[in-house]
């Protein structure tokens, strides 16, 4: 579909991925099926493992030199490189695509008292599906506000509670470590050029089998994750600061090209409230507006006032059960000889070597299993996101 003449040479085949994967010990066959989610850790893991070392074995970016060779044995095979192993290291180090950073913050209800933050990196997000509410679509918003609402850890030692008594304590008397109830919440410290979201449909019955959850959540075209970011103390949000939005115009100017759509709530005569959130609207708003909206909505979120954009480039889907199934792909037209750098609006669905058009309804109609977004920005906000990611 993306070109004009098919060739031998076009057909990927991914049997020499997993056979490099084969020879860091993964147990993957070819005649099984294996979780997507699963299968893309792997991969990520491995190369990690490359990163952080000199590689024994064949290194994961020179795969092609695999489809070179023929009748050799795994003893055999070499790869071969326009040069030495370590800068592309390097590159991969400082350019992991999928490389984010989760903020940990948890304070005493007690005291008060903020315990120091805590960064862990991740590749993706796993996200669980809430229960859903009789009559409220369930949004991919929905399962992100779950993933970082603030829970209370009971039972925590609070080094500043325990301070605070031994002060009270006459005669330098020792006193017991004082536990209290914190409340953690979890946010986005970093987030990646690539982000991929796995939907955890995997549930349990009341009498321990498992079972897939095969309810649709609703998500769009664009992501907005400003909501979801982590801000030092004193650092306000982008979309804030006077200096952005002195001159709000009715249109956002991507890096990678057009294909935003236009901010309707920008322009003159249209709510200057940003009610809209990735695609959906709550409820509690509503009646905020002067006058009653027609459905369905005929307006998009207004991105332009947002500085962590991310755009739909694939959408993995699962048919079956939870025992065996079948997984396909939505995934975007590769972009085309004369503008390698564009983003294609065309989507193709594509199920093992069967390969036809989609419509972007039919990719958001889907029951997505792992969801890939990826980072786009706005002109005014690439220099200042250069200087807020290091």
């Amino acid at each position: 579909l993306s070109c004009q003449e098919v060739t031998d040479d076009e057909v990927l085949d991914a049997s020499c991925l997993l056979d490099v994967l084969r020879m860091y010990r993964w147990q993957i066959s070819s005649f099984e099926e294996q979780d997507a989610h699963e299968l893309f850790h792997v991969i990520t893991s491995s190369l990690e493992d490359e990163r952080d070392r000199q590689p024994r074995v064949t290194h994961l970016f020179d795969v092609h030199s695999l489809e070179q060779q023929s009748e050799i044995t795994p003893k055999q095979i070499t790869c071969r490189t326009r040069g030495s192993p370590h800068p592309t290291s390097n590159h991969w180090k400082s350019q992991h695509p999928f490389h984010g950073r989760l903020t940990s913050n948890m304070v005493c209800k007690h005291c008060e008292h903020q315990s120091p933050v805590r960064f862990d990196t991740f590749d993706s997000l796993s996200l669980s599906i809430p229960a859903a509410t009789w009559g409220h679509p369930l949004t991919l918003d929905h399962c992100l506000h779950h993933f970082v609402s603030s829970e209370s850890v009971r039972d925590v030692v609070c080094d500043n509670c325990t301070k605070i008594e031994a002060k009270g304590t006459l005669n330098g008397e020792k006193v017991e470590h004082q536990r209290t109830t914190f409340v953690k919440q979890l946010k986005l410290g970093k987030l990646p050029q690539c982000l991929c979201i796995h939907l955890q449909r995997l549930s349990w019955s009341s009498h321990g089998t498992p079972l897939k959850r095969h309810e649709h959540v609703q998500f769009n075209e664009f992501l907005m994750m400003d909501i979801y970011k982590y801000h030092l103390l004193g650092h306000k949000p982008s979309q804030h600061n006077p200096k952005l939005n002195k001159n709000p115009g009715p249109t956002l100017e991507l890096q990678d090209g057009p294909g935003a759509p236009t901010p309707v709530l920008n322009q003159p005569g249209t709510p200057k409230t940003q009610i809209f959130m990735n695609g959906t609207c709550s409820p509690s708003l509503l009646p905020t507006l002067s006058a009653p909206m027609p459905f369905p909505l005929p307006v998009v979120p207004d991105y332009s006032s947002s500085t962590y954009l991310f755009r739909l480039m694939a959408v993995v889907v699962h048919h079956g059960d939870m025992h065996s199934g079948h997984f396909v792909t939505y995934r975007r037209s590769p972009p085309s000889a004369r503008n390698p750098l564009s983003t294609s609006n065309q989507w193709l669905w594509v199920s093992d070597d069967t390969v036809r058009k989609a419509s972007l309804q039919e990719v958001l109609s889907s029951s997505a299993y792992l969801l890939f977004y990826e980072r786009v920005l706005s002109r005014m906000h690439q220099s200042q996101e250069c200087k807020s990611e290091e």
